[in-house]
């Protein structure tokens, strides 16, 4: 048998016999089939290495010579929570917003060309720790069904087609073309129904009909599961039809794995099996919950603290509550995905491997991080075309508190690029070089008074040495004599993972710190003094506790306001742990500076233009945060309105007569019903990644010219939905909202203007076979332009519920002034189909509507021919599509 040399091989003899040993073992051997090398390999494997492997850090192996393994990996909108500099794209909801089936796969690609790379990078340097992995946690393709939920913006919207499509499109970016390799894996989650509200997500239980269950939230995940081939599927955190996700017989046994055939592997949502016998109380105890979660399909448990329910499965085995033939199950369908990404195999053998550091960041990933902040940038208002500005302006006054906050445009589940331009930063270099730009914050996201960071650090000093000095311990408690004892000159720290050092010979997991200092103000002033940290802090002042946040886990922001007296010292400690995975701490102060009204006018009073770049923040809106702000609840949104002291801001801006531009960064629907009915121009540009500076002011300047799409509702207030926890469909999303939104799904305008005509379907076609759609398109305006063309689909005579009209194709095509394309679409049996009474899913014969065009089949739209409807009638018998 041909022998392949490993890598980092021991240069012993003894080593040496043992490698050969282990060489000659069938899982070695890259030319046997891949079950019987899964089958080999596990039946080596003895009960608690089994056990062992089904968590998300799987130990290793030695007597195998098989690594430790991390499974959790992130990487929603480019390789996130490395250690490593690595290229950012819009957060997902803006990516959403570009329509670009081929620039989402593109943007997959690439990420997946520098995951590979960052990969091979950990492996070379012996680290295999979590976000150092190839099989990362992402498309989150829930359906955003409600904007109060702080995880929509993770999302690519509210319609299942749009989801579907794109998620489709970053899963073959994601794994390659390769016939036996993967590249990375993509992960489809969290399956399903879920969307919120993020703080009862542990034991909420969501009941909803089986027809908005086919309807809405399983078709996302059908066309990744069945069509994508994707690799790996989450199951979500709550219970559906009073059972846990990961333990439903419904959507685990019957959907995933009978019905739809499922192949690849299922992990948990982070600690979501400790939900079933903690939270929602389906299970008595852990063994018992272990047992259910296997037999339900439910590979990895993923946790993010020492409590594993699957240690558990020794004792479940024991009792007999599950056999060690069906645990095999799973851990032959993880061993499988490993094997597939080609971890045992010679690295010459896997063209993926081969992929050099050099990729990441390059120039052309940079262009494509640019690329999609432009394509998401949605143009929602331009009265008497104040858009664009001309760049030899005068004056341009920049405000708000999103103009040059780099953290914010970086979205959550992110990474870090060495480059990052903010909106201040993108129109001054945008701007000729006798135009002003004048910078104000104003005010901050919901508060009247601005936090001015400054460098605190040049303030601070122990002993008449600058900065911390910092004292190091093993365990979480500050416990016994520290094992090192040095000086910081500042803590902005984030480290990956557990494996890096949080100072010299000590990982950065299970360990505590504490930081002495003394500092001395310049001026007498109220400031703030702010901690960021991952997991819990206390902050000291004058050893008098100010901020205690020790019982906090994951990552939280405090802030101590104080009034100081310049030259008058002031004592800080500060304590601080750090249990499992990142580290991330950061102390930092700012000027307390309170809006004043007069002082802005005075300084925008002559500006040509004002440009306020508000909105949310991350900060305000994600996945179970602390945060007290007045609308603002565990990460959702109690109030979908924008905070109320940007829009008195903007009042204020607005009295001086000038053109005032709102560009709001989000990551959800925001009601700003004020300034969509006074100010000129209003723009969404989400958070739009490294990039969103330069997008941002090409579009205001018109070098580039607006086309992206909204992917959600924009609706009026929140009184126009719904409770936030009923998960029924009725008057929620496009679909089935039958109010006027403030702007409705699929809405954006351009700086250029686009005329259809020729809408051309078979007037009869029938049941059961494709339907070909054509339309013609043509720029009929000054300007080159991108036209997002919507074909959505109507049933007028159907009975019982059914969506108003549905998106069913869509593209994006670039026209240059005065040219004319014919847009060409498919739709399959599946599209034309509706529901029935037992949620089969059947083409019946009947009339169908169909309409083209730049948005939604509204009244006024068709009215001005902006949308063209065509009418076909179904010819023959029913034709059962598809079985629940």
């Amino acid at each position: 048998m041909q022998q392949h040399k490993q890598p980092g091989k021991p240069s012993t003899t003894a080593s040496t016999k043992k490698a050969s040993r282990l060489e000659d073992l069938p899982f070695r051997n890259p030319d046997l089939p891949l079950d019987q090398r899964v089958d080999d390999l596990v039946g080596r494997l003895t009960l608690p290495e089994k056990v062992s492997q089904m968590l998300n850090a799987s130990p290793a192996i030695d007597r195998l010579g098989i690594p430790a393994y991390n499974w959790w990996n992130e990487a929603l909108h480019g390789v996130a929570r490395t250690s490593m500099k690595t290229t950012v794209f819009p957060q997902a909801i803006g990516m959403a917003a570009t329509f670009d089936k081929q620039a989402m796969l593109k943007m997959a690609t690439i990420t997946s060309d520098e995951a590979r790379a960052v990969h091979q990078e950990y492996v070379r340097r012996g680290e295999r720790g979590i976000y150092q992995g190839l099989t990362f946690w992402t498309p989150n393709i829930n359906i955003f069904r409600d904007p109060r939920w702080g995880r929509g913006q993770e999302t690519y919207g509210e319609d299942p087609y749009l989801t579907g499509q794109l998620g489709s499109a970053l899963v073959k970016g994601f794994q390659g073309d390769d016939p036996k390799y993967l590249k990375i894996t993509a992960c489809a989650k969290h399956f399903a129904v879920h969307s919120g509200p993020e703080p009862s997500r542990h034991e909420f239980n969501a009941q909803i009909s089986d027809y908005d269950l086919w309807d809405t939230y399983l078709p996302a995940f059908r066309d990744l599961i069945v069509d994508a081939k994707v690799a790996g599927v989450m199951c979500a955190y709550n219970a559906y039809a009073s059972q846990p996700c990961c333990g439903s017989d419904k959507l685990m046994n019957d959907i995933l794995y009978s019905k739809w055939k499922f192949k690849g592997y299922v992990t948990s949502d982070c600690d979501g099996l400790n939900d079933f016998w903690q939270h929602h109380k389906t299970d008595p105890d852990a063994a018992t919950a272990a047992a259910n979660a296997v037999l339900h399909g439910t590979d990895i448990e993923c946790a993010t603290g020492k409590l594993f329910t699957y240690n558990s499965l020794l004792e479940s085995v024991q009792k007999n509550l599950i056999t060690e033939k069906q645990l095999d199950v799973s851990v032959k369908r993880l061993y499988k995905i490993r094997f597939q990404l080609g971890m045992f195999d010679p690295v010459e053998r896997v063209k993926y491997a081969q992929i050099p550091m050099s990729v990441v960041e390059s120039q052309p990933h940079q262009a494509h991080a640019l690329t999609m902040a432009h394509e998401s940038i949605v143009l929602l208002k331009n009265e008497k075309n104040t858009l664009p500005l001309r760049k030899d302006i005068k004056k341009v006054a920049v405000l708000g508190p999103n103009a040059n906050n780099e953290s914010v445009q970086l979205g959550n589940y992110n990474g870090f690029p060495t480059d990052i331009v903010t909106p201040l930063e993108g129109i001054k270099a945008k701007v000729g070089k006798n135009t002003e730009v004048t910078y104000i914050q104003g005010v901050d996201y919901a508060s009247n008074t601005v936090y001015e960071a400054f460098d605190i650090n040049k303030n601070l000093a122990y002993n008449g040495q600058k900065g911390f000095r910092a004292e190091y311990f093993k365990g979480t408690n500050l416990e016994g004599q520290p094992v090192a004892t040095v000086m910081e000159a500042g803590l902005d720290r984030y480290l990956a993972n557990t494996k890096m050092e949080i100072v010299k010979g000590l990982p950065s997991e299970n360990v505590s710190a504490r930081y002495i200092t003394t500092f001395t103000p310049d001026k007498s002033e109220e400031l703030a003094l702010q901690i960021t940290g991952d997991d819990g802090y206390r902050l000291y002042v004058d050893n008098r506790v100010a901020i205690d946040n020790w019982n906090s886990r994951g990552v939280s922001t405090n802030q101590y306001v104080i009034k100081v007296t310049a030259g008058q010292k002031i004592d800080l400690k500060i304590e601080y742990f750090q249990a499992v995975s990142r580290s991330i701490l950061k102390f930092t102060g700012a000027h307390i500076v309170p809006m004043n009204a007069q002082n802005i006018l005075a300084q925008v009073k002559d500006a040509d233009a004002i440009v306020f770049v508000g909105g949310i923040s991350p900060r305000l809106e994600g996945e179970e945060m602390k945060v007290d702000v007045e609308g603002f609840s565990g990460g959702d949104r109690t109030s979908i309105a924008l905070p109320k002291v940007q829009t008195e801001l903007m009042k204020v801006l607005q009295s001086s007569g000038k053109p005032v531009v709102f560009a709001m960064m989000t990551g959800s629907a925001i009601g700003c019903q004020w300034e969509a009915a006074n100010l000129p121009a209003v723009l969404n540009i989400w958070y739009g990644g490294q990039a969103a500076g330069t997008a941002l002011a090409d579009v205001l300047f018109g070098d580039y010219n607006p086309s992206g799409r909204l992917p959600v509702t924009f609706y009026k207030s929140e009184s126009q939905l719904p409770a936030f926890d009923n998960y029924n469909m009725d008057g929620r999303t496009y679909r089935y909202f039958k109010d006027t939104p403030l702007y409705p799904f699929g809405h954006g305008l351009s700086y250029t203007s686009f005329k259809y005509g020729n809408l051309k379907a078979a007037p009869k076609p029938q049941t059961g076979k494709p339907v070909s759609v054509s339309v013609d398109v043509q720029n009929t305006g000054q300007r080159a332009g991108d036209e997002v063309v919507q074909l959505y689909v109507r049933h007028p005579d159907a009975k019982g519920r059914v969506a108003l009209h549905a998106l069913e194709g869509f593209q994006r095509v670039s026209l240059k002034p005065g040219e004319k394309k014919t847009v060409q679409f498919t739709l399959t049996p599946r599209q034309l189909s509706l529901l029935d009474a037992k949620a089969q899913r059947v083409e019946q014969p009947g009339r169908v509507q169909l309409f083209a065009g730049g948005g939604q089949p509204l009244s006024q739209d068709l009215a001005a021919g902006r949308v063209l409807k065509a009418d076909m009638t179904l010819t023959g018998t029913a034709v059962v599509v598809d079985k629940p």
